[in-house]
C-alpha cells in the first residue's frame, strides 16, 4: 500500500497516512486530486479505478471516505478487506465509530491502524490481539497520568524512601 486517505463526504481530510516517501507538496497535490476523483464518481461505480501509475480502492462508511492507493500487482479485494477491517476496529474501540470521534481522537486512530498496519501491509489480522494491545496502551497512558497528578519527592523517585 502506498499511502490511505480518510476524507468527509465534503472532502475534508480527516486521517492521511504514507508510506513512500514524499513531498508536502506533492502528497496535497495527489490528496487534492484523489478527493476529487473518488467524490465525482457515482454511489453504484466499481469502488477500485486506475488512477496514474497506481489502482485506487476506496470505501464510504457513513459519511467518511477510506481511500488506498496500491500497486498494480497488489489485490484490490484484499485492499478492500484491510479497509474493512480498520474500520472494525474503529468501531470496536469507539463503540459505533463516527467522523467525529475520528477528529476529536485523530491520535488513537493513528495509533489503531499503526496497530494494525505496518510498511502498508497488515502486521496483524486478530481483531482481539490489535484491540488488546490498544487497551494496554491505554493502560499505560492512564498510569502515567496518574503519576503525574501525584507529585513525589526525588528521594521516591529513586527509591530511597
Amino acid at each position: 500500500m502506498q499511502f490511505m486517505l480518510l476524507f468527509s463526504r465534503q472532502g475534508k481530510l480527516r486521517l492521511q497516512k504514507w508510506y513512500v516517501p514524499l513531498s508536502d507538496k506533492e502528497k496535497k497535490k495527489i490528496t487534492r486530486e484523489l478527493v476529487q476523483t473518488v467524490l465525482a464518481r457515482k454511489p453504484k461505480m466499481c469502488s477500485f479505478l486506475e488512477w496514474r501509475d497506481l489502482k485506487v480502492v476506496y470505501k464510504r462508511y457513513a459519511s467518511l471516505y477510506f481511500c488506498c492507493a496500491i500497486e498494480h500487482q497488489d489485490n484490490e479485494l484484499i485492499t478492500l478487506e484491510i479497509i474493512h477491517r480498520y474500520v472494525e476496529l474503529l468501531d470496536k474501540y469507539f463503540g459505533s465509530v463516527c467522523e467525529l470521534d475520528i477528529i476529536f481522537n485523530f491520535e488513537k486512530a493513528y495509533f489503531i491502524l499503526d496497530e494494525f498496519l505496518l510498511g502498508g501491509e497488515p502486521q496483524e489480522t486478530s481483531k482481539k490481539t490489535v484491540l488488546k494491545a490498544i487497551e494496554q496502551a491505554d493502560l499505560l497512558q492512564e498510569d502515567k497520568t496518574k503519576d503525574a497528578e501525584c507529585p513525589r519527592s526525588i528521594l521516591e523517585e529513586i527509591g530511597l524512601t
